[in-house]
């Protein structure tokens, strides 16, 4: 048991549905209903852990070259590929079954897009090709918000792109901070992700690019969503606190990685503090 539920990488999978409920919440203006709300968090996360654990299945070669992934359960034996397609296969019908029947066409439809992006274009087509992976391959990553949108209205609108804008731009410089991190791992495993073949000048370049868009994303979100003004100041500090860590972030410094681990542990706190001020500010008005 412990080995499928490892497949599913649940850590992840939390931080993609962080995003979920403040798009409910701002699409419906308010509570979305409880049902509701628990049958798109729960097909969110079996979406998301079938698209995770398809993607052990197609790396498990390229995980027993990293010490990061080496004790992942289709590297250490726990499951077999067999197992795990299974699994996954599972888990993905079932996902879709619940949006069906719970939420809205527009939603299922989404998700199976959701979980197709991740598969075939990320982990398939872009991860060991591109320096760009997670740029374009990101994408399924912004996928809860819409999803979590079209749940309510069965529709998508300015503020639902923006929101999906916000997560687009937030995720190169999350993981590419992990990625510094993890350098070594990447390379031996032979994954150009961007710290590996780029000079930290580069990779600082394109961070600070994405950050910058993420912030004004951010703005545009607020206005669209026609949120409090206080809501729009709160998201230009914690937007001021992010360039604050990158600007730490300084090629010839001994402290290049752990600078780095900094921001990552920052991007998710930024996320967070975000998706509250987002359900907050809409349920103030």
């Amino acid at each position: 048991m412990r080995g499928y539920i490892d497949l599913m990488k649940l850590r992840v999978v939390e931080l993609l549905l962080v995003s979920t409920l403040p798009a409910m919440v701002l699409a419906e203006k308010g509570l979305p209903p409880l049902g509701l709300t628990v049958a798109t968090i729960i097909g969110g996360t079996l979406a998301a852990g079938s698209a995770n654990a398809y993607n052990m299945v197609i790396e498990s070669d390229l995980d027993k070259l990293m010490a990061r992934t080496s004790k992942r359960p289709l590297v250490t034996g726990v499951l077999n590929k067999r197992q795990a397609l299974v699994f996954a296969t599972l888990i993905g019908a079932i996902s879709l079954i619940i949006f069906w029947v719970f939420t809205t066409p527009l939603a299922t439809l989404l998700s199976f897009i959701a979980i197709a992006f991740y598969v075939l274009v990320y982990t398939m087509a872009l991860k060991r090709r591109t320096a760009q992976n997670i740029v374009w391959g990101g994408a399924a990553g912004c996928m809860p918000v819409l999803i979590g949108w079209a749940a309510v209205t069965n529709s998508l609108s300015v503020p639902a792109v923006a929101f999906f804008l916000v997560i687009f731009f937030w995720t190169p410089p999350h993981f590419w901070a992990l990625a510094i991190k993890y350098k070594d791992d990447y390379a031996n495993a032979g994954i150009p992700m961007l710290p590996v073949v780029a000079t930290k000048a580069d990779v600082h370049r394109q961070m600070w690019f994405h950050t910058i868009a993420m912030i004004i994303a951010s703005i545009v979100l607020i206005q669209s969503a026609k949120l409090p003004l206080w809501s729009l100041a709160i998201t230009i500090v914690l937007g001021l606190i992010f360039a604050k860590q990158m600007m730490a972030l300084r090629e010839d410094s001994n402290e290049y990685t752990k600078v780095a681990g900094k921001i990552f542990q920052w991007s998710i706190s930024y996320l967070s503090l975000y998706s509250v001020l987002l359900v907050v500010a809409q349920l103030t008005i």
